[in-house]
Parts: structure tokens; sequence; C-alpha cells
């Protein structure tokens, strides 16, 4: 089943992707001297007309080919990273680790890569995207050996607890120059009029990649074993740097400046509509990444959820993967009706409601049926959530800040997934599953009211080149 659906997205995928080559406009056209919202747009005539793209050493590559590659490589990378996951937040009884430290285990990867967003899209900027983007393929691709490592540490000569630690950091590295180089090409190629379309394909490449990666690890790691699901896990991530090598352009960036962790709080405070999407962000984050990926095997295992032979880390791993195949479906719709849209962020607004209800029935009624039902509803709010706003982001953003705002979306972002695993397992030891999701819900009401604000907001001016410097 996993492979049908995995097809069939690539399938609609590619097929979207070829129909939009045409009109896709690159940013990089413009001059580096002259990054002027009008000098822009005089330069990206020629790439209408020709759907075609400028690598460094005036190679060209077709639109098609670009996202194309882009979603082959992130596709796979987020399929290796599933294939992982299930089996880490059982880390504790396998390896007698405190809850604090699973909870660690979870978030150092998304902690190390709060810290790395900005620097790796600096590195983009100076010297394109292809090297970055490899490197951090293969990084990925070599954790999972990392992890495989932890089960037997006397190798090593560490514990298991610091292999892990190291692993996940090792993670959060290589996956930010994967998601900021991939969020910089997609940017950079595309307009207002089909952003959210082409934003919406990227990141349900990220998320389809992951849900199929879920069940195979969950399966794996519940029939066979931790150790033969990290190997599989560490195979394809390798492929997915293979395919990097072979298929992803070296695009130069036309950012003229540098991504600096200093200038962040300047970026914030210019707008307010970047405050209040990089907010949402993180709240969204938080909740899916931090709190319910983070706490799904314990639920299952709390309430005796099994899904046929399988149970526990299994049956998680089969519930999550129909949660985030759910994201990814919505993310691919919301992206393309946010295009028709004329404010893009009211979409936020029934993404956060849909999010806020799956929640509530996880909290109270505790079943197979509705945690398949739950998480399918939290998987489509964040799909018609976090797409539209990605591309409201890009629409507002000059083009020589476009690496520094999206640095700050992936900053919020990745603190909110990384808060979350923090104190999801602590709060559901202590608190309670219904307690702790509860106070989920309210958080998602809390947030509807930034997102309202958003909205009344009106559509997106875009703004002119920043005095951020």
């Amino acid at each position: 089943m996993g492979r049908c659906l995995s097809a069939s997205y690539f399938t609609v995928a590619l097929v979207g992707v070829a129909g939009e080559a045409r009109h896709v406009a690159v940013r990089g056209s413009a001059s580096h001297d002259s990054p002027s919202r009008a000098g822009l747009d005089s330069g990206l005539s020629v790439a209408w007309r020709t759907g075609r793209v400028t690598g460094q050493g005036d190679a060209t590559h077709s639109v098609r080919y670009v996202a194309g590659s882009l979603i082959a490589g992130v596709f796979f990378g987020g399929f290796s990273g599933g294939v992982a996951f299930p089996t880490l937040p059982a880390l504790g009884d396998v390896l007698g680790l405190s809850a604090l430290m699973v909870g660690a285990i979870l978030a150092l990867n998304r902690f190390t890569r709060l810290v790395m967003n900005a620097p790796a899209g600096g590195i983009i900027d100076r010297i394109g995207t292809r090297r970055p983007m490899v490197f951090g393929f293969l990084v990925q691709g070599l954790v999972p050996f990392g992890y495989l490592l932890g089960l037997e540490p006397g190798v090593v000569g560490l514990s298991s607890a610091t292999v892990f630690l190291l692993s996940r950091i090792c993670w959060g590295i290589g996956s930010a120059f994967v998601f900021v180089g991939a969020f910089t090409t997609i940017t950079h190629i595309t307009e207002t009029h089909n952003r959210g379309t082409w934003i919406g394909y990227i990141r349900g490449s990220q998320t389809l990649g992951f849900p199929a990666g879920l069940v195979v690890g969950g399966i794996i790691s519940d029939l066979v074993g931790f150790g033969e699901a990290f190997l599989v896990a560490g195979i394809l991530g390798l492929l997915s740097g293979g395919v990097a090598i072979v298929v992803v352009p070296d695009l130069a960036a036309d950012v003229t400046q540098t991504n600096r962790l200093r200038e962040v709080p300047g970026l914030v405070r210019a707008d307010y509509r970047i405050l209040s999407v990089s907010t949402i962000n993180l709240s969204v984050r938080f909740l899916f990444a931090g709190i319910l990926l983070s706490t799904v095997v314990l639920y299952a295992r709390r309430f005796g959820i099994e899904v046929g032979p399988l149970s526990g880390t299994g049956a998680s791993g089969v519930v999550m993967g129909v949660g985030v195949l759910a994201s990814g479906l919505a993310t691919i719709l919301a992206g393309r009706v946010s295009d028709q849209l004329r404010n893009r962020a009211v979409l936020a607004l029934p993404g956060l409601a849909i999010l806020g209800f799956g929640f509530a029935i996880l909290a109270f009624f505790p079943t197979l049926p509705t945690l398949l039902v739950g998480i399918s509803l939290i998987g489509i709010g964040v799909g018609i959530t976090n797409p539209p706003l990605l591309a409201f982001l890009g629409d507002l953003s000059p083009a020589n800040d476009v690496g520094k705002l999206g640095g700050v979306y992936n900053v919020f972002g990745d603190l909110g997934a990384s808060i979350g695993p923090v104190v999801a397992v602590p709060m559901v030891t202590s608190v309670g599953f219904r307690t702790g999701y509860v106070l989920c819900v309210g958080l998602t009401v809390l947030v509807c009211v930034v997102a309202v604000g958003l909205v009344r907001a009106g559509a997106v001016q875009t703004l002119g080149d920043s005095n951020v410097s």
C-alpha cells in the first residue's frame, strides 16, 4: 500500500511539475548588483517564456528537472528518517534510558537544525545549492549507522545515550542543508501566481516520504528488530544521497547578503506578519512533530492498541504513517488552492480548527478507529496550515532577503519541534494523555487568534528591499 501511495504521489507531482514548468520565473535572472523588484521583474521575462533555470557555470536546466530532482531526493531522505523514527521513542525500554533522555534524543536534531539554519543558508547563498545539498543528504544517510553503533556502544567506547545524541546532532546538520537548500531553490524559481503549488510539491515530498518509512520501520522493528530497522534506514538514506549526486543541479542564489543569526530580531521587527507566520509555524510544529509523534508510541502501548499482529511500536508506526500521509496529501492540495486565493493566510483558520479537533478525539476516545481518525485530522490540519503560510512568506520576501526570511521561518518551526519532545514524554507520564492532549487543544485556540490577525491584515503587498544588513 505504501509503495502504491508513493508512486501515485510521484505521478501527481511530476505531472503537475511538467504542467507548471513553462510558467515558472527564475529570480536568479536578476542582476546581483540591482536587487530591486523592478529590476528583478525585467530580468524574469525570458525565464517565463523558456521555463529554464540557469545554474553556475552557465549550465541550464528545465524547471521540471530541478523540481523533479528535489522531489525524488527529499522523498527518499524522508523515507529514511521515517524508518528510524518509530524505534527511537522505545529506546528507554531497550537501553534503560530515562524519559527525559529519550526526549532529548528525539529533540536534539531539531535543536541542532535550529542553530544551523542560518549558517546553512549563508553557505548556500555563497557557493550554490549542489554541494551543500549533497553533503546534507549524505550525512543524513550515514546517521542510521550511528544508531546501530548506539545499540552496541562498546565498539566506540561511548555510552548508548552519547552515541545517539551525537547521531542526532549530525542528522540536524544534514537536514538543515537539505531543507534550506530545497526552500531556497523553490522560492527562487517561483512567483506569486504559482508559489503555493510548487511549495506544496516540495513540502509534500518531504512529508510523504516519511509515512512510508514509518510503516516500514515500525513493521521491521516489531517483527525483526531495531538494528535491522536502522540498517534499512541507512541504506535508503544513502540512496537519497546518490540521487542528489546524480540529479541536483548547482543553482546560483541571487541573494546578495548571507544569513546571520544577529539579524533575525531585526527581520522579525520589520513586519509583524513575519512574526505571526513564524509563531503559527512554531505552534503547529510543536504540536505535530513535537507532541504527537513523540507520544503516539506510548499512547498505543498505554491503551493496548494493536493493528493486526502488530502492537506497540509496530502499531504506532502504521498509525503515524496514516497521519503523515494525510498531512502530505493535504499539503499538495492546500498549496494549489492557496494560489487561487487573494489572501493565502485564510487557510490557516480551518487548518488549525481541524488540528485541534483531532487532538480532542485522541484525548477522549482512546481506541484504534478513533486514533486513526484523530491522527488523520491532525495531519490534514497541519497540511492545510503550513504550505500556504510558507508561500505567504515567500510572497512578501524581497529578493535580497529570501534566505533570511526563510531562516526565520525554519528557526521558529525547529524551535517548536525541539521543545515538543522534551515536554511531551514527561507531560504524558505526569498528567496523563487526556489532560495533555486537552492542553494541546487549548493551544490551537490561542494560535487561531494569531491567525485571525494575519487574515485581517489582508492580502500580501510585497515588501521593498529590506534595510536589514
